[in-house]
């Protein structure tokens, strides 16, 4: 007696065979999707391996000749997460470069003073530098990488050690670059340079710690998240609200800006800055 292969017996249903490389693709996208998810501790224990595999739809056989061991396919998953580490300040917020704009364009008037330009740049960072917090703060991803970072400390010295710092060196060289042209073009069109010796990544890399900072002390101190207060710190016409994270962020980025002696704020100066900041080219990479 032959048999036919039906919907109904379920042999036409059978599970097209992968190759090695689809499997393991499958089994990091799946796991990658689950430390997403439920962000990255600073071990992979609460990570099931069985999961995984069900997850990702393949053989159990062919993922066990991959990685014979479970910690085998941790490793591997490590250097996965390196790669696509640091979320993107930029892609988190999509909104922040609208927003800064209308910001300056609201107060443009200040620049004309040399005095009020760090004003005007708190400003920005002010209204700016909550929003993000918060965004961070309750962002997985960026959990994600601040595990990440405490995990490959902990890691033994090695093939495995040292692709994970390469891999964690790169992504933070590139999210400190980004940083860095949003304020490098932000500073000089309001007329804003850095002092001297100082260059703008360096004042990336200083806000980006400084943000880093806050984000891990905030479930210790709820404060940082919720408290407002009334001050104007950086001489504005008059005071406004602002938070810690605020505040922390502005004083790190202005500390190290100062205003451009060499920029001559004249009308047609003022229209030109206006027409690149309504033409969208606030963050011009």
């Amino acid at each position: 007696m032959v048999t036919r292969e039906t919907p109904e017996s379920g042999l036409a249903r059978r599970r097209k065979r992968l190759s090695d490389e689809e499997t393991a693709r499958r089994m990091l996208d799946a796991a990658t999707a689950t430390v997403e998810e439920a962000g990255l501790t600073v071990s992979l224990e609460h990570i099931s391996f069985e999961e995984i595999i069900r997850d990702a739809g393949v053989a159990r056989s062919a993922v066990y000749r991959r990685w014979p061991y479970k910690d085998l396919f941790f490793s591997d998953l490590l250097r996965e997460l390196a790669k696509g580490a640091s979320p993107a300040i930029t892609e988190a917020n999509p909104g922040a470069s609208q927003a800064a704009a209308r910001t300056v364009l609201a107060h443009l008037g200040w620049a004309r003073t040399p005095g009020l330009r760090r004003a005007l740049a708190a400003e920005v960072l002010r209204e700016g530098a909550l929003g993000e917090f918060g965004i961070f703060h309750r962002s997985s991803a960026w959990r994600t990488y601040l595990a990440l970072q405490a995990t490959f400390r902990s890691l033994p010295d090695g093939d495995l050690r040292a692709e994970v710092q390469q891999a964690l060196t790169e992504s933070e060289r590139s999210m400190v670059a980004g940083v860095a042209t949003a304020y490098s073009w932000g500073a000089r069109l309001i007329g804003l340079r850095p002092c001297a010796g100082v260059t703008f990544e360096t004042v990336a890399r200083l806000a980006v710690a400084t943000l880093r900072g806050l984000i891990l002390m905030a479930p210790g101190n709820p404060e940082i998240v919720t408290r407002r207060f009334q001050a104007n710190p950086f001489g504005a016409p008059e005071p406004a609200e602002w938070s810690e994270p605020a505040l922390a962020i502005t004083s790190v980025v202005l500390g190290l800006l100062e205003a451009d002696p060499e920029v001559e704020w004249t009308d047609e100066h003022e229209r030109s800055v206006a027409a690149a900041l309504r033409n969208g080219r606030w963050a011009a990479s």
